[in-house]
């Protein structure tokens, strides 16, 4: 049985989710790192454990206080509520700031970063050679990560369904960020900016009583691919969360020491001083996707400039940053003592 939450636990569930979808739609930042250091990732992945045949045989039959017990349906539901509510809120706002404040952003999601390794690896206490082995494999593959070239836009709804199940992995994984990977697969923009903006709009348009997006065609194969998208997530999710309870439970040691070392190679993901280099043709010409936007081929990244005010500003934004993080794990130290 798991703890009863006071009405407070249950809003900061709420934000939780919230900093978890927030944290998913950036590239570069993983939702896994919210969890881990929030204090509710193992909850989090034995609760995804709970969907299997038993809680769908409950479901079907019509036990749905049973089934929604089985699965720890109210830490679920929150949880999965504040992801949602994210995407329509937090994370458009995010997307303003991408545009206008992006060193800043960066600054501070590198700060956060930082303040997770910290908070990961301060009461690890089993160095060992085998360990340390797993640390650096993590690593190597957290950095090699960072500097892997993106592929082309690609709308094959088999494609789209791996897609959903590569990039779910943001949530589950800690410092592996899921829409980095979809920026590796060529389809971040399509599957986080354009299908969840249609959806927006059609959910907006039929509470308006307009339904013209129906003769929409454009909007109809975007929603498509958005429904297909959710379904790979979703299964990828309950696949990954099954493997994952498996190795925590057999080898948490080894996991922690991969986590570590993979969250310290992902710092080059969100290094705050870089330049988007763009896709060109012989002429010099930006290449653009189907959807209009210019094609993403890497990223330059460079050492701040010391006599700039923008490099002290995003400094003090790395802080900031870290001193989220100092914060949750505050709140969740008095949450244990309570």
């Amino acid at each position: 049985m798991h703890q009863p939450r006071s009405f407070i636990d249950k809003v900061f569930l709420i934000i939780k989710g919230l900093a978890m979808g927030t944290a998913n739609k950036v590239p570069g930042v993983s939702g896994g790192i919210v969890a881990f250091v929030a204090g509710f990732y193992e909850e989090f992945i034995y609760s995804l454990q709970k969907i299997n045949l038993k809680a769908l045989k409950l479901l079907f039959n019509g036990r749905f206080k049973s089934f929604y017990r089985y699965v720890n349906g109210q830490f679920l539901s929150l949880l999965i509520f504040g992801m949602l509510v994210s995407y329509f809120s937090v994370s458009k706002l995010l997307d303003y700031f991408l545009e206008h404040n992006e060193l800043y952003v960066w600054a501070t999601f590198f700060g956060m970063i930082i303040g997770s390794i910290y908070f990961i690896a301060k009461d690890y206490e089993h160095w060992n050679r085998k360990t340390i082995t797993f640390g650096v494999i993590g690593l190597i593959a957290g950095i090699s990560i960072s500097f892997l070239s993106p592929a082309k836009e690609n709308d094959n709804l088999i494609f789209i369904f791996l897609c959903g199940m590569i990039s779910v992995s943001g949530m589950t994984l800690p410092g592996l960020s899921g829409s980095f990977i979809l920026i590796l697969l060529g389809n971040y923009v399509l599957l986080l900016v354009d299908s969840v903006n249609a959806l927006f709009d059609t959910i907006a348009e039929v509470f308006q009583g307009d339904f013209r997006f129906t003769a929409n065609q454009e909007r109809l194969n975007t929603l498509k691919i958005l429904v297909v998208f959710t379904l790979g997530s979703a299964t990828g999710l309950v696949t990954l969360s099954h493997i994952l309870g498996y190795v925590l439970k057999h080898f948490r040691h080894i996991t922690t020491a991969v986590i570590i070392g993979f969250i310290t190679g992902s710092l080059g993901v969100v290094w705050p001083w870089k330049r988007t280099i763009f896709v060109k043709d012989s002429l010099g010409n930006h290449l653009i996707d189907s959807n209009g936007n210019e094609i993403i081929k890497n990223y330059e990244r460079y050492l701040p400039n010391m006599s700039l005010a923008d490099t002290w500003w995003a400094l003090l934004y790395i802080l900031v940053g870290i001193g989220i993080l100092l914060a949750l794990e505050w709140y969740g130290k008095n949450r244990t003592k309570a």
